[in-house]
């Protein structure tokens, strides 16, 4: 049964259980199952935007304006809700809506405009998180406080819990399942693989690679959305400085789970245990007692490591694996 799981997987499901085990002898607490379901809160949205930034990556393309859409949508929640007036549920509905907004209008400029992804991605960023600003200066709400006064059911999506089980959790587990199913289980998923390993010949098949690159970033635009509710449900207010710090671990599960940043390869299945890792990585070194800044610093490692691994050609790993091995028998 272990044959059919793909090697790099078992790798990282390995690595989740390396993590538990030492990280629970430098501090038991770590072995406490409630401690590590509830530190999914700290890296769901993560998690939710990674999901699909691996699609966008399959197809040959990147999405770092996501970070922005979390502050933007944010803002957009709590301006809806706490300063118009409008139904919480109807501002959340909006705030998602317009990260997808976000994430078209990326979309068509990289697939019909044949704009560089990395170009238009960055822009967006750059775009969204100056709107936000905006938002919040037109409102007149200190930007440093934010827009907090959110209700109790509001409050509930991040930090409820069902049946004992977080609520982080389960979210996990739904955007997970949607995206392994976009992915792999549909004709969809399947075309995002043939458009990623050669565009030109999915479009001699018959596929409209314009339209599945574009639709990939507007579930990463949607994704962005549903992670920057997320967010500001779990810390109780609006800002729009929020998902600033989570470009690089984005990249890094996204890169860390096996999918090949030239396109073609990967999947979501890797970039959930990429997240697991990451988050138990974080929560582990803050019990351990290393500071804040080395934990950063351990985040770049693995998206380094990460990269120059998978990116190394397989003919090269083959060949230094026979070098190595001739050594050890030359050796014994």
């Amino acid at each position: 049964m272990l044959t059919k799981i793909p090697k790099w997987n078992l790798t990282l499901f390995l690595l989740i259980v390396t993590e538990i085990i030492v990280f629970g002898m430098i501090n038991p607490r770590f072995w406490n199952v409630t401690i590590l379901l509830n530190s999914f809160n700290d890296f769901i949205p993560i998690a939710i935007i990674g999901f699909f930034v691996t699609l966008v990556v399959i197809t040959g393309g990147i999405d770092i304006s996501g970070v922005s859409i979390i502050g933007l949508t944010s803002v957009v929640t709590g301006l809806l809700s706490q300063v118009v007036g409008i139904n919480i549920w109807v501002s959340i509905i909006c705030a998602v809506l317009i990260g997808g907004l976000c994430g078209l209008l990326n979309g068509v400029l990289i697939a019909y405009g044949r704009v560089q992804a990395m170009v238009i991605t960055l822009g967006g960023m750059l775009l969204y998180s100056g709107i936000a600003i905006v938002l919040v200066g037109l409102s007149d709400v200190s930007t440093y406080e934010g827009i907090s006064g959110f209700s109790e059911g509001f409050s509930q999506i991040a930090n409820g819990k069902v049946m004992g089980i977080p609520n982080a959790v389960i979210l996990f587990i739904i955007m997970f399942l949607i995206a392994y199913i976009l992915l792999h289980r549909t004709r969809y998923g399947r075309y995002i693989y043939l458009t990623g390993i050669n565009q030109n010949t999915a479009e001699y098949s018959g596929i409209n690679t314009k339209k599945i690159i574009a639709s990939t970033y507007v579930l990463s635009g949607l994704s962005a959305g549903i992670a920057g509710v997320v967010l500001t449900s779990y810390l109780g207010s609006a800002r729009s400085d929020y998902g600033a710090e989570y470009l690089m671990p984005i990249l890094t599960v996204v890169v860390l789970g096996g999918t090949i940043i030239t396109g073609g390869k990967g999947g979501v299945v890797g970039t959930a245990l990429a997240s697991i890792i990451l988050g138990f990585l974080q929560i582990g070194l803050q019990m351990a007692g290393v500071s804040t800044q080395y934990i950063g610093l351990a985040t770049g490692v693995l998206l380094i490591v990460s990269v120059a691994f998978l990116g190394i050609n397989p003919e090269f790993r083959f060949n230094l694996k026979g070098i190595l091995t001739q050594k050890q028998n030359i050796g014994g």
